[in-house]
């Protein structure tokens, strides 16, 4: 629920703080007063309308599940929309969009003043009538999970089925292309560090005939070397330092020479050659080891080809019990639902009797197969499609809906929004409908802006809104107010003692009323 609703310079409101209750809340005053443009304010503080206020701001209840925009949920989460130089979003005081806020509010809330068609969804429908089975001990949410767990099943089996039977009608070019594949890497049998070698051994041709040269002219030093020892001898310096030197630098160079000699044995058009082969399968597949594991793969795919037969007769063997246990369930959940059906509309019409609107029209009908079944609920008013109905029909029949689905509702449902939905209707009408919303507060917090006596009269919490020059106010009315308020609804400003008998009697009536 909405604990608390908090507006700051919006139109003809300077500041407006609301603390709010569960249940029926009703918003009366004089046409202009304001009403609506607060209704308005509350719904742009969750995001599901706009509005140029500075401030308006809902501390709900809800447990939102903010944790994919990286918000976390609190015991007490604030909703809030700022202007500025611009309109900007809040949840717990982290910026966020307005779409996402309106995503996070609309598991919550429902603004009925809107001909949204979501209560009417056969998912919602099927719903109401699966939970009025399973009132009845109909055991119908096991047969739904069973029915739902085979049908996702049996849709993966059509799925891979369809994919072999895909491959069947290519299956000698996929075997084809996989074996020209692989053979195409066979033929040039990659060893994993092969290209690095071979790179290296180029780099050692490159630069071998300038090194052997070198080597050349530094074994030109041994020519004086006994002259450097005989030397050293002649100035009485042991000469073995000299002598280790000289063979260590020998056998550096013996040892090079030996190495670059041993080049002259390799083919340097052929070492060339391999280079650019294995170049080539670099570009292609990125890396040696890529060319090697994608060779692995259609070593996979080409025995997966090879014993597609015997995959494709185990699976049509599965899917086929699966179908079979598919369309079993679905046609049980379907006879159990068309039995139910007739007291869901016998329900139904009752409440549409009380809310003074004709008889619906309620059939079931057979769909392509869903994760619900096969059935379709088909609703009607009179025999007219709901998109021809008037507006105000509309939200009569979405009410004697909710009132339906609230029958078996174990939890809050969250917050209804409605804006006149009493306008035009007569009182008798107008009871009907206050009767049914007092039913729908037992599990939503609802918010109504009224203009007659019998709907306003059932309110658990009323605030009267009201003009003083050009600013608006609220004001929470307790008892003796709320009479006098209704008065005026009923006689106008001049307030009869007879108006107020009639405001008196509705409100008693009122307590009486589960």
């Amino acid at each position: 629920m909405i604990e608390r609703f908090y507006l700051k310079d919006y139109l003809s409101f300077k500041e407006v703080e609301l603390s709010l209750s569960s249940g029926l809340i009703v918003f009366t005053g004089p046409s202009g007063s304001g009403k609506s443009i607060l209704v308005n304010s509350i719904l742009s503080s969750l995001g599901a309308s706009s509005c140029e206020a500075a401030l308006c701001e809902s501390s709900v209840t809800w447990n939102i599940n903010a944790n994919e925009i990286g918000i976390e949920s609190d015991d007490i989460n604030v909703f809030r929309q700022t202007k500025k130089d611009k309109i900007r979003y809040f949840v717990n005081n982290q910026s966020v969009s307005k779409k996402s806020m309106n995503e996070l509010a609309s598991g919550y809330l429902k603004h009925l003043s809107l001909k949204d068609y979501s209560d009417f969804e056969n998912e919602n429908l099927l719903s109401i009538v699966d939970e009025r089975l399973d009132a009845k001990k109909q055991d119908i949410q096991r047969l739904k999970e069973e029915y739902k767990k085979y049908f996702l099943e049996h849709k993966s089996a059509k799925s891979a089925l369809q994919k072999i039977e895909d491959e069947e009608k290519r299956i000698v070019e996929l075997k084809e292309f996989a074996s020209f594949e692989i053979k195409k890497i066979e033929d040039i049998n990659p060893g994993i560090s092969e290209d690095n070698d071979l790179l290296l051994i180029k780099k050692e041709l490159s630069k071998k005939e300038k090194v052997l040269e070198s080597i050349s002219q530094a074994n030109k030093i041994f020519d004086g070397e006994h002259y450097a020892i005989a030397a050293l001898d002649s100035l009485d310096v042991n000469s073995s330092f000299f002598s280790d030197a000289m063979n260590e630098l020998r056998a550096t160079l013996d040892s090079a020479r030996e190495k670059f000699s041993a080049l002259d044995e390799i083919d340097v058009e052929e070492i060339l050659n391999r280079i650019e082969e294995l170049s080539a399968l670099k570009r292609r597949y990125g890396s040696i080891e890529d060319a090697l594991n994608y060779k692995e793969q259609k070593k996979l795919e080409l025995a997966k080809y090879e014993n597609i037969e015997i995959e494709k007769k185990d699976l049509q063997e599965r899917y086929q019990f699966l179908d079979e246990q598919v369309k079993q369930l679905a046609l049980e959940l379907s006879r159990l639902r068309k039995e139910e059906l007739q007291f869901f509309a016998a329900d139904l019409n009752k409440y549409l009797k009380e809310l003074y609107l004709r008889d619906a029209q309620v059939s079931i009908e057979d769909i392509d197969y869903t994760d619900c079944g096969k059935d379709m609920i088909e609703i009607s008013l009179n025999a007219v499609a709901l998109q021809k109905i008037s507006t105000g029909e509309f939200n009569r029949l979405r009410l004697a809906i909710l009132a339906l689905k609230s029958e078996f509702m174990q939890q809050n449902g969250g917050v209804l929004m409605l804006d006149e939905i009493d306008a035009n209707l007569s009182g008798e009408e107008s009871m009907s409908v206050a009767k049914v919303l007092r039913q729908l507060s037992k599990h939503f917090q609802i918010f109504v802006v009224s203009h007659q006596p019998q709907l306003t009269s059932m309110g658990d919490q009323h605030f009267l809104i009201y003009k003083n020059g050009d600013d608006s106010f609220t004001k929470e009315l307790n008892f003796e107010q709320k009479i006098d308020e209704i008065a005026r609804i009923i006689s106008g400003e001049k307030i009869s003692s007879e108006a107020k008998t009639f405001a008196k009697e509705l409100l008693e009536a009122a307590k009486c009323v589960s």
